[in-house]
């Protein structure tokens, strides 16, 4: 009957084109990612990426899969936790629940998943651009080990930057908590860990789509991350994390093309402080100066709660000029284009987190059809900026998982999206999310320039 479980779990989790029907916010069925003795009617456990629904599809047919009755560490279905995970969140067309191209895309090709954080068959694909500079696949993003699909570990970056989580135990679980012990349990976005020796309110559904706790129920927190004290079980000795995860609200369905209808995810508070459960110093403000209002302006751009859009604009000498970073926001258009206003100035290529952590607040701006709330850009300035208004949270493009090429002069050249870094403008158009390049000055510079209007 295992097989059966999983098998509907992923036809409800196809259906409504997302995983929550699987994961529900917490712990979802054992059975999903664990095996007990690697066997289902006398045949070998292995599920192959894309074919999750077909129950006649145990048989041992993907490298690394192990051998009827010899199991993998933590009785996983997949050689490792990534592999296990991938075994539903990768596929080659485009579903909510999906975080992975699989099969990886051939040369010159593009990766189909547009998720909010991002696609993991990016780390595949290798460039050569037009200056002679190699952007090897490693470097678009955090490189997770699936030794399943291929996924390797970073060759370079041993460590996290900023801290001191080894690269060899990088794993989708590093930052997702797959028991998911942790709970909002209030309309604040309040969360608290279920503990040994404590009562909490149960779990009910995911937290990442808009759901409220009730007087009986909780929700998950978002995307199953890690709380405060999370340590995995496979990383014996790991410093457990300072910081709760952030409280944000996601379209039920958010992996999409947005050629046309932006994904507006509504960060609301806590994202580069839970970031920084890894890249502490990066989030270090006090290794530079100088400074205003507290805030490192000098060798680490402001990221975090305290990071309000009600700053002033800065020269490189530190000194307040010009108007706020919220009121540059809604006039930036484009290159040379500064007729903005406020109620369409929203892009989700430069997300800001609401500096707010009630549901029902971001639950009104989150959506995936073009909805007036969610254009509208920040309006009072207590908005900030986050580590997610640079970067994805998986992998991209471009290097270090940024949201667009910030290595060359221009976006678009002559109108047409650049290949100066190698990618073809197909691949270059798919890393933007399928967006017209029209939708840019003809000469575009990097979208830095979103928050300092320095073009």
């Amino acid at each position: 009957m295992k097989w059966l479980k999983v098998a509907f779990a992923s036809v409800v989790a196809l259906s409504f084109n997302s995983a929550y029907a699987f994961h529900s916010g917490g712990v979802a069925d054992c059975d999903g990612c664990h095996t007990m003795h690697n066997s289902f009617e006398n045949k070998a456990v292995a599920v192959h990426p894309g074919n999750e629904g077909d129950i006649n599809n145990v048989t041992n047919i993907y490298p690394g899969a192990s051998t009827q009755f010899q199991g993998k560490n933590f009785l996983l279905q997949g050689s490792d936790t990534s592999s296990t995970c991938l075994n539903c969140h990768a596929g080659s067309s485009l579903s909510s629940f999906e975080v992975c191209t699989y099969p990886f895309p051939a040369v010159g090709a593009s990766p189909v998943q547009r998720t909010p954080g991002g696609d993991f068959s990016w780390l595949t694909l290798t460039f050569s651009g037009s200056r002679g500079a190699t952007v090897y696949g490693e470097r678009h993003g955090h490189n997770v080990i699936a030794a399943d699909f291929g996924l390797v570990q970073d060759t370079t970056q041993t460590v996290a930057p900023g801290g001191t989580y080894p690269a060899s135990n990088l794993s989708c679980a590093s930052c997702h908590d797959p028991h998911s012990r942790a709970r909002i349990y209030d309309a604040n976005g309040d969360i608290n860990e279920a503990k040994l020796g404590q009562n909490v309110l149960p779990i009910y559904t995911s937290g990442s789509y808009g759901a409220v706790a009730t007087a009986t129920a909780a929700t998950g927190v978002y995307r199953l991350l890690g709380p405060a004290t999370y340590t995995q079980m496979s990383l014996p000795g790991e410093v457990p994390f300072a910081s709760n995860p952030p409280v944000a609200v996601a379209p039920s369905t958010y992996n999409q093309t947005e050629g046309v209808n932006e994904v507006r995810v509504a960060y609301g508070a806590g994202m580069s402080e839970w970031c920084a459960n890894c890249h502490v110093s990066i989030h270090n403000g006090n290794t530079g100066a100088p400074s205003i209002g507290g805030a490192n302006t000098a060798l680490i751009h402001p990221a975090g709660n305290t990071a309000l859009l009600t700053a002033a604009a800065n020269n490189l000498n530190g000194n307040a000029v010009g108007t706020t970073i919220a009121a540059i926001y809604n006039a930036y258009v484009a290159s040379g284009n500064l007729t903005g206003v406020q109620t369409t100035s929203y892009t989700s290529m430069v997300p800001y987190e609401n500096g707010t952590t009630v549901i029902a607040t971001l639950a009104a701006k989150s959506s995936n059809a073009g909805s007036a709330a969610s254009h509208a850009g920040p309006i009072t300035g207590t908005e900030n900026v986050m580590c997610l208004s640079c970067h994805r949270a998986h992998a991209t493009g471009f290097l270090s998982m940024t949201r667009w090429d910030n290595t060359t002069n221009f976006i678009t050249s002559a109108g047409a999206f650049t290949t100066s870094i190698g990618l073809t403008a197909a691949q270059y158009q798919a890393a933007m999310y399928d967006r017209n390049p029209a939708v840019y000055a003809t000469y575009q510079r990097s979208l830095c320039n979103k928050c300092h209007a320095k073009d």
